[in-house]
């Protein structure tokens, strides 16, 4: 606590040196979104210093540049199109991973097999495929259903712990999941269930980052792969933008500048009715996702580039009406899908139905089903997500292992529970699979995208996301505490970036004491 609150005073006092680190928020040039520097002073006087430095160089070799960014814009369209052309040539994807498992080492011969879930929206799906695999009877199965939101689920967890109440397989959410990860006395490795690193070749690597603690044990594991795209109305693209297919979209949208630029567009072209955006935390659920430094090493809270980039990038938005003022979950959110107020959505795995865009498009028959497409959008991301992990004191590992072979092992499973589901599941192998073959996931989304195939545009940030050495056990909490003081401050109170920035540390520090 005393760094952080010493960190605090020192920006306060570096408030000169930090307008230099402010102004590249808005340069498209800048990258910053691939950059990372610490919040310490330390770091902010000597960005301060080189950018100073870059500044007194920059009018020698502004010709200079401007020549390499032509010759850069031309190589990288060149690389576009020889990215598409490929695409469709492209080898399938082979299976890596092996379906054989291992002998199980917790006990077994319980007499109820028990799973614990915050609500029911995947469970009982996935326990009738498992049973008809299995032959498990119904009197085996015990489902214990929470029917709560996903972060209100960990003290009903600890709940039945502390009862010592029967539990085999629970589940867990990604922003929260580290808790129960990182504690042995909570989940066993998967190793003691019989797998092997070999079982789990095919899974997206991101999701196999979140299933291990802190020396590197795989104690979970998800079935789905939550990756998202930009879905959009194509009749408002088509009218504002000229655009008649998700690969125009994703030209207009497909960097952050570019996708700012667009919403710009729009909003001058709609008086500031019609915005690009869903909600300010929809974008940064996604730009988030782009973090190239983690929320907290060596026990301090790190704020990079991104921060500032992002902050400005939503107050560009947020003043001209480029971005919804509507809250997540609220009915004006999802009305305005169909009151033309919001021409795109952030959509995970999960969202496609009616979590989010087939009840902002009003259901089927609704004002706007039908008139939706998706394309990748301005960075690769995922939003949620869900492991399966084991009681440590289970007593039916036989079971626990059957279960979890079923959805993260088995490609025939896998199979049919993504297509029968529909669940864009944690096997690239399997996903790369549908894709090629065509098949359709689900017609009510479909239709509602007008015959498009989300899974291939999923399949494509799937692949991109990588969180190797990024995560942390306060990475929802801090990610809240940002987005609601860049709103807060930044948005609606017209604070400068530092006091901003100032507010988020000591609003982190007062929600993870524990951060030095």
């Amino acid at each position: 606590m005393n760094k952080l609150k010493k960190t605090l005073a020192l920006v306060a006092t570096l408030a000169m040196a930090t307008s230099a680190f402010a102004s590249c928020g808005d340069d498209p040039s800048s990258s910053t979104s691939q950059q990372s520097s610490s919040s310490s002073s330390s770091s902010v006087a000597e960005e301060s210093s080189e950018e100073e430095s870059s500044e007194e160089e920059s009018s020698e070799e502004e010709s200079e540049e401007d020549s390499e960014a032509e010759d850069e814009s031309e190589a990288e369209d060149g690389d576009d199109e020889s990215e598409a052309e490929d695409e469709g040539d492209s080898e399938p994807v082979v299976a890596k991973g092996s379906t054989e498992v291992g002998d199980v080492s917790l006990a077994t011969g319980g007499d109820t097999f028990t799973v614990a879930a915050w609500n029911a929206d995947d469970v009982p799906a996935m326990l009738e495929q498992w049973k008809s695999v299995t032959g498990t009877s119904d009197d085996k199965v015990n489902f214990i259903n929470f029917d709560v939101g996903g972060g209100a689920a960990s003290e009903k967890y600890d709940a039945l712990f502390n009862d010592g109440a029967d539990l085999d397989v629970y589940f867990c959410e990604a922003d929260w999941a580290l808790k129960y990860i990182n504690d042995d006395t909570k989940t066993a490795p998967l190793e003691q269930l019989g797998f092997t690193d070999d079982n789990f070749a095919d899974i997206y690597s991101y999701t196999d980052e979140i299933g291990k603690d802190s020396n590197g044990v795989r104690k979970g594991v998800s079935w789905q792969a939550a990756a998202g795209g930009f879905a959009y109305r194509t009749d408002l693209a088509e009218q504002y933008l000229g655009v008649k297919s998700p690969e125009e979209m994703q030209k207009k949208i497909g960097n952050w500048e570019d996708f700012v630029a667009t919403a710009e567009d729009i909003a001058e072209q709609t008086g500031g009715k019609t915005a690009l955006a869903d909600t300010l935390g929809g974008m940064w659920q996604v730009f988030a996702a782009s973090r190239t430094t983690p929320w907290v090493e060596s026990n301090a809270l790190e704020i990079d580039a991104s921060c500032q980039q992002f902050a400005d990038y939503a107050k560009r938005l947020w003043d001209c009406g480029g971005v919804t003022k509507n809250p997540q979950w609220d009915a004006s959110w999802y009305a305005s899908g169909q009151d033309d107020s919001a021409m795109g959505f952030f959509v995970s795995t999960w969202g496609f139905g009616d979590a989010i865009l087939a009840q902002a498009a009003g259901g089927e028959g609704g004002a706007t089903y039908g008139k939706w497409n998706v394309c990748q959008g301005p960075s690769p991301y995922f939003w949620g997500g869900t492991w399966i992990v084991v009681n440590p004191g289970t007593d039916n590992a036989e079971e626990a292992q059957s279960f979890i072979k079923t959805f993260t092992v088995d490609p025939e499973t896998i199979k049919e529970y993504a297509l029968s589901k529909p669940e864009y599941c944690n096997n690239m192998a399997v996903m790369e699979d549908i894709v090629k073959s065509g098949e359709n996931p689900n017609e009510y989304v479909t239709n509602l995208l007008d015959g498009q195939n989300y899974f291939a545009v999923l399949h494509e940030n799937a692949k991109k996301i990588n969180l190797n050495g990024l995560i942390t056990p306060y990475d929802a909490t801090i990610k809240g505490d940002f987005i609601d003081t860049v709103q807060s401050q930044y948005l609606e109170s017209g604070a400068s970036w530092d006091d901003t920035q100032i507010a988020f540390m000591e609003k982190v520090a007062s929600d993870i004491p524990d951060l030095g």
